[in-house]
């Protein structure tokens, strides 16, 4: 009976052995790497979607605020105003090097 029994233990792991690694081995053929990258993929998209679905969530919020501020006459203050360059004045009449700019063909 002790004998049984030790069989039987040892048949159950045998087989959950092999059946470990004939998984193993699966995921090296090129079928399982193909789903395996295929999964990867999936994650990665999805991981992009809910990224561009969180900037559109915020984007539209903070949109919302600074309508609200304008209706309100909150003014913010420009953090950008010395990188823009809006002290440099360019008369659109005045022609440059012949041409006149808004005859210029810009591609």
């Amino acid at each position: 009976m002790k004998r049984l029994l030790w069989l039987g233990v040892g048949l159950a792991v045998g087989a959950l052995v092999v059946r470990k690694l004939t998984q193993k081995a699966n995921e090296y053929t090129p079928s399982g790497i193909a789903s395996s990258v295929s999964e990867s993929a999936g994650g990665l998209v999805e991981s992009v979607r809910a990224f561009v679905d969180d900037v559109r969530f915020n984007m539209a919020e903070r949109e919302q605020q600074i309508h609200e501020a304008f209706a309100n006459g909150v003014t913010f203050e420009d953090q950008f105003e010395d990188l823009r360059g809006d002290d440099i004045e360019v008369d659109l009449d005045e022609p440059i090097n012949g041409t006149h700019p808004r005859q210029r063909n810009i591609t």
